[in-house]
């Protein structure tokens, strides 16, 4: 590593949001799987796209599926897995784009990691508090009747710890709180950050 010497390049990361006309950041969600991260997510996006924003999503599939797809699911594993998410957000960040990121990170170690890496500025911490009885219920992929069945093992909330957030920037439950209300109380907390007017 001590033969690495960063270049520096002309274009900053300021200029690219002057370009895009706003702010760019990293929205981490983070909770139990089937508690609504991704579709809440998704649906954010959506909204911020028609507002004109610059966006992505990574989600916990499409990263282990590539970039992390050898990485297993250990407490060592977990934590490189969010590591390597949260460098490619900040170089996300860096371009200029508004990262969605949705997943479980059950560690608040990891969560505070990457606060550190993108900076504390560029992040906002969702918490979707939505209770294990109802992620079970859903239970769309079926993975926590394998996890109680003994077929998965770290399987967050069966076989594995949850560690909560003690301060999120938003904390919903989507048992209680429909889909565009989630994404309405998100932009309202994100829209100072953004340099857009409250609506």
């Amino acid at each position: 590593m001590s033969n690495i010497i960063p270049h520096n390049f002309q274009v900053t990361k300021k200029e690219r949001n002057l370009q895009k006309k706003h702010n760019s950041l990293l929205i981490w969600f983070t909770g139990l799987s089937g508690s609504g991260k991704s579709t809440v997510a998704n649906a954010l996006e959506k909204a911020l796209l028609e507002k004109g924003l610059h966006t992505y999503i990574l989600d916990g599939d499409n990263v282990r599926n590539g970039l992390n797809n050898n990485l297993t699911f250990s407490p060592q594993d977990r934590t490189e897995n969010i590591r390597r998410i949260a460098e490619v957000a900040q170089l996300m960040v860096d371009a200029g784009l508004v990262v969605l990121s949705a997943f479980v990170s059950p560690y608040q170690k990891d969560r505070e990691n990457v606060k550190s890496i993108v900076g504390k500025e560029n992040f906002v911490e969702i918490f979707v508090n939505t209770p294990i009885e109802e992620c079970e219920k859903r239970d769309v992929k079926g993975l926590y009747a394998k996890a109680r069945a003994g077929e998965i093992k770290d399987f967050t909330g069966v076989n594995a710890p949850y560690e909560t957030p003690q301060n999120p920037d938003v904390e919903i439950d989507t048992s209680t709180v429909s889909v565009e209300d989630s994404v309405a109380i998100i932009f309202k907390a994100i829209a100072n950050k953004l340099h857009l007017k409250h609506e």
